[in-house]
């Protein structure tokens, strides 16, 4: 099992890049090339946790709606076909880098009548084992990183195709294990509340006789609006709050064969670096020194590089999911996030399974179009297990939900 080194001096940094390096970015300001990346605290609360998604080049928010959508828009709850949802998600973590690294997502919900869901979810971040030295190499010992969320929510339904949601959740990111610096206190978890807002639309019109037609879906979602997070110094991170927009079509062939094509568009609703000149002046964009609300609204205007800049800020999820049956499903999808913005590019394949419309498993795997990059052999699993409601269940939730 390989293990990380690095000095207490420079421990939260070195994770933070550990990261981001993960992401194909890097943490300094624009240089001569333009590349100016948007860097946020806790970024695995934005990491895709489940396979399906995962294997559609990480776009979901306007997928059909399991278990799963607790990370995606919880208004999609409410429209769920399933009366109760469970999915267990698994990510080794850097395979190229380390082999002690590893995400997982668990999440369920509930259906309350017809219009009405709710759900909580936990995602579990493990960095691994690391060694603290100081600044001279000696070792200090041993210490593990880790970070979390844990989330519950809320969905309703406000007609029979539309639907609004709420998220809370609550994180936690312990990166420096308890560990002393430089024989002062120890550094401490950076930890911070915030929020989901998302509205999910769907309308299909299927030929009875046929089975054959189109269905339409769209989601909409404001992902982490909340607080910086402080591991007991005096600058605090913005988390990553993100605006998600997807759309997705689905062709029904026939009663056995339907294929789906999504895409998302994401960005980052935090600020862009500025320019600065050597004294540290800003010469263009704005000053990020500012609250966090204060930041979503100003996110779309403060790039130095102006709208031209802006734009390659968003980045773009597409993939296409091919159903038998609803027994077993193939997908392929990619991946693309501007080279000055962290030059992500990657395409993804996977497949999934299910038994009896109530078990199923699904896989994803990730292919860099870059050489050398940390994210190659990325694989997720997912497990997934839908229930229904006995009928007599039925009418009596049914009856509550119309009083």
């Amino acid at each position: 099992m390989l293990r990380k080194t690095s000095p207490v001096v420079t421990l939260v940094g070195l994770c933070i890049s550990f990261i981001s390096s993960a992401q194909g970015t890097t943490t300094a300001g624009q240089d001569s090339s333009g590349i100016n990346p948007v860097i946020s605290s806790v970024p695995f609360a934005a990491f895709t946790p489940d396979a399906r998604s995962a294997a559609l080049g990480d776009a979901g928010a306007a997928l059909s709606p399991d278990a799963n959508a607790m990370y995606w828009g919880a208004a999609k709850l409410a429209q769920a076909t399933k009366n109760y949802g469970v999915s267990f998600s698994y990510t080794p973590w850097l395979r190229n880098v380390t082999e002690d690294m590893y995400f997982a997502y668990l999440s369920g919900f509930k259906k309350i009548g017809k219009n009405q869901a709710v759900g909580v979810s936990l995602m579990y971040f493990d960095h691994g084992m690391f060694q603290a030295r100081n600044s001279f190499g000696t070792l200090l010992g041993n210490y593990y990183s880790n970070e979390f969320f844990a989330s519950v929510a809320y969905s309703r339904k406000l007609t029979d195709k539309f639907s609004m949601g709420l998220n809370l959740k609550y994180i936690n990111s312990n990166l420096g294990g308890g560990v002393q610096v430089m024989g002062n206190s120890a550094l401490k978890p950076g930890t911070t509340a915030a929020g989901d807002l998302s509205a999910f639309y769907q309308t299909e019109n299927i030929d009875e006789g046929t089975g054959a037609g189109w269905g339409y879906s769209f989601g909409l979602m404001l992902q982490n609006i909340g607080g910086k997070v402080n591991y007991g110094g005096t600058d605090s991170g913005f988390i990553p709050t993100t605006f998600k927009f997807g759309g997705a079509a689905t062709r029904h062939i026939d009663p056995y064969n339907k294929v789906t094509f999504t895409m998302d568009l994401n960005k980052l609703m935090i600020p862009t670096p500025p320019i600065r000149d050597a004294s540290g002046k800003i010469t263009s964009g704005k000053d990020p020194n500012r609250s966090s609300i204060a930041a979503m609204f100003s996110s779309f205007s403060d790039a130095p590089g102006g709208a031209s800049e802006e734009l390659r800020e968003f980045m773009i999820s597409a993939g296409a999911e091919y159903w038998y049956n609803e027994v077993f499903a193939v997908r392929a999808g990619y991946f693309n996030e501007a080279r000055t913005k962290g030059n992500r590019k990657y395409f993804t394949v996977g497949f999934g399974a299910r038994i009896q419309q109530r078990y199923g498993i699904d896989f994803a795997y990730l292919m860099p179009q870059t050489q050398g990059s940390p994210l190659a052999n990325t694989f997720r699993v997912s497990l997934i297990v839908d229930m229904f409601k006995k009928a007599a269940d039925m009418v009596i939730d049914n009856n509550e939900s119309e009083n």
